[in-house]
Order: structure tokens, then C-alpha cells, then sequence
């Protein structure tokens, strides 16, 4: 006696079989991803690029700058939209998580718990451009950042600087000031004590902004910063503002930039004495 199933429970049967395939596959790619999976190099780097607001263009290109970088200082990068990643058991093996233009709420309680642990066990964060512009609602992350973005004109050219006397080896490669197109971010009042590396002239381009509805931006003064790093809460944070363009991340200066942070907040190094 033969049995047949009927067309329509076959077609059903088909269709729930391939999506548990997928699944799988996709569990099983999922948990392929750990750095105990990669060879042994100088240290962990995280990649983590999640928006809940604006996206920038330019993530593509900044990823594959950092990918650069790791190839050639010979550090393991794993990149992940994904904010499940943020538990205990997969940060064990990270030293550096970098926010590369993230935007918004873009973690849960749960995940915000972890990397408060990851960071208190001495561990490194790197913030670069709308890092600053993400998780308004979490004290504990803005103070991590160091200042939050509140607004900025159109892209321009302005004049970059160093601060002077930066113990900052990270910087050793960049002039004393130089001409630098960007997005110039003004940020509100400092939340923490912070050390200053970079700074942008506002004399050198228009600072002034208007979104409407009463959201507008006239600069800083004489001091805008636009890059810092400190340590805080057991751990050790930089930011940068500057990336928000494609051509940018094919500057050397900026990705060794990017560099001396990844390099000091991994490993503490990188400070002159």
C-alpha cells in the first residue's frame, strides 16, 4: 500500500523544510564568527556598525579601511550589524569594540549590561564620527563617548590642527595643521574629563546651521574639538568625528588616525612619555 501526501501539505512541507535549512545555515555561519575561530594576532577588534537613525554612505568605505588597517598591523577584525553580539561570552574574547557611524538606540538593556562589563573589565571602546550620535538615552554611553553631537553645517573644507603638546603617539604622522574636508560636528558640554588631540578653526569655514524647528548651530568658539580619548569607568575610550565621507577613509591620515586609537584603547600603549 503506497502513501502519498496531498500536493498542498507537500508544497507546505517543502517550504518548512528549506526555511529550517536556512536557519540553520544561518546559526551555524552565526556562531562561525567567533575570534577563537582565527588564528592568534596582537588583539580583538569588534566591528560594529548598527544604525537606528541616519546611515551613512560611507560605512562601506570605513569598514573596508579597518579591514586594511587589520591586515596591515596584523590585529583580528570581525564586523557585525547585528547587537546580539553584545553578551559576555562573546565579548570574552574581544579587546577593542569600535562604533563606526552608528546612529540611535541601537542596543537593548541587556546588551548595554555587557558592554558596561566589557569596558569596566579594562577593555577599550573606539567611537568614530556618529558615535556620538547614538544612545541619547544612556548616561553611561555618553559619558563613555566623552560629548554628544548636536548638530552640523554642510560639508566643508576647514582647518585641522593637533593640539599641542599631545602625548598622543597615534598623531606622529599628521602636520601641525592641515586642510581637511568633512562634516564639522559641534557637540554639547564636555561630560567627562577628557584628553584633546584634534581641533578644526572655525574661522576657516561657516559654522552655522539651521534645520528648523528651532534647531539651529552657530559653532563652539575658539575651542572646537573634534578628537579625544580618556579612560573611564575601568576601561579606555577615543573618538574621532571625522568620517563622514567616502574619499576620507582613503586618507592615511585619517585611518592611522583611527589606528593610534584602536591601537591605545586595545592595549593601553601608544601614550608619550
Amino acid at each position: 500500500m503506497s502513501f502519498s501526501l496531498p500536493r498542498f501539505a507537500y508544497k507546505g512541507w517543502l517550504l518548512s523544510f528549506v526555511v529550517l535549512a536556512l536557519s540553520t545555515a544561518t546559526v551555524q555561519k552565526s556562531h562561525a564568527t567567533g575570534f577563537d575561530t582565527l588564528p592568534k594576532k596582537q588583539f580583538n577588534v569588534l566591528l560594529f556598525t548598527k544604525t537606528a537613525g541616519w546611515h551613512h554612505k560611507s560605512q562601506t568605505e570605513g569598514v573596508k579601511a579597518l579591514e586594511g588597517l587589520a591586515d596591515k598591523h596584523f590585529f583580528n577584525l570581525i564586523w557585525h550589524e547585528e547587537s546580539h553580539y553584545f553578551n559576555d561570552d562573546y565579548l570574552k574574547n574581544v579587546d577593542v569594540v569600535v562604533f563606526l557611524s552608528t546612529t540611535g538606540d541601537i542596543l537593548n538593556p541587556k546588551e548595554q549590561a555587557a558592554l558596561e562589563r566589557f569596558v569596566k573589565a579594562g577593555k577599550g571602546f573606539v567611537g568614530i564620527h556618529s558615535a556620538s550620535d547614538t544612545e541619547y538615552d544612556w548616561p553611561w554611553y555618553q559619558k563613555l563617548v566623552g560629548r554628544t553631537f548636536n548638530i552640523h553645517p554642510v560639508i566643508q573644507t576647514g582647518v585641522l590642527s593637533k593640539v599641542p603638546n599631545t602625548r598622543f603617539i597615534g598623531l606622529n604622522h599628521m602636520p601641525q595643521e592641515m586642510l581637511w574636508t568633512d562634516e564639522w560636528y559641534e557637540f554639547g558640554p564636555e561630560l567627562t574629563k577628557l584628553n584633546y588631540l584634534l581641533t578644526v578653526d572655525e574661522q576657516s569655514y561657516n559654522p552655522t546651521a539651521d534645520w528648523g524647528n528651532n534647531k539651529t548651530g552657530s559653532g563652539m568658539g575658539a575651542f572646537h574639538p573634534i578628537s579625544w580619548y580618556h579612560n573611564y569607568d575601568g576601561g579606555r575610550s577615543f573618538y574621532t568625528a571625522l568620517g563622514h565621507t567616502n574619499a576620507v577613509y582613503k586618507s592615511e591620515f585619517l585611518t592611522e588616525h583611527i589606528y593610534g586609537g584602536i591601537y591605545w584603547a586595545a592595549t593601553g600603549k601608544g601614550l608619550k612619555k
